[in-house]
């Protein structure tokens, strides 16, 4: 399965994939702009980790690697919540940083939520950003995302406490 959108793709990932996801995740500036549990520095066992983790759920695909003319320049997925948060997913995502600022971040996003609400009986998509990240934050917006609401001093980042943003797209609301 590839979902094509507008110049990228997103194809499930793969094990065979480990070496690539290590060479574009290895950046200090992408981990300092996402949660702890991804490493810096980025090795070829954290990816085959982190494959061997998520490839076991990724049926129906919920993890991507976000492709260019079968290059991998970023990652995408599609986390499903549970007990009360069952019709919602929690997206997040990463690009590798020579792809910053070209519209990427924004198509990957969208034809995944297109991709999400039509295959998953969900009613809600959602996004966590750093305040701080206006490029995460530009791309959710510019994918028809909405700030729902800045958590002050809600999280900790390399020592640092910041305020974190809540984006979402309600089904209803997103044009697909």
């Amino acid at each position: 399965m590839e979902i094509f959108f507008e110049g990228i793709s997103l194809i499930p990932w793969a094990i065979s994939d480990a070496s690539e996801l290590a060479l574009i995740a290895n950046n200090k500036k992408i981990a300092d702009n996402v949660r702890d549990a991804f490493p810096f520095p980025y090795s070829l066992k954290n990816a085959q980790d982190w494959l061997d983790l998520i490839l076991v759920e990724n049926d129906p695909p919920r993890f991507f690697a976000i492709t260019i003319d079968k290059q991998v320049v970023g990652s995408i997925g599609i986390v499903s919540k549970t007990d009360i948060y069952r019709k919602n997913v929690e997206i997040g995502f990463f690009l590798s940083e020579n792809f910053w600022g070209k519209g990427i971040a924004t198509k990957a996003i969208k034809a995944a939520t297109s991709y999400a609400f039509r295959e998953f009986d969900i009613g809600r998509i959602y996004a966590e950003s750093f305040s701080d990240n206006i490029g995460s934050r530009r791309a959710l917006e510019k994918a028809g995302f909405t700030l729902e609401a800045t958590l002050k001093r809600n999280i900790i980042k390399n020592g640092i406490i910041k305020d974190s943003c809540i984006y979402s797209v309600l089904r209803e609301d997103y044009k697909y």
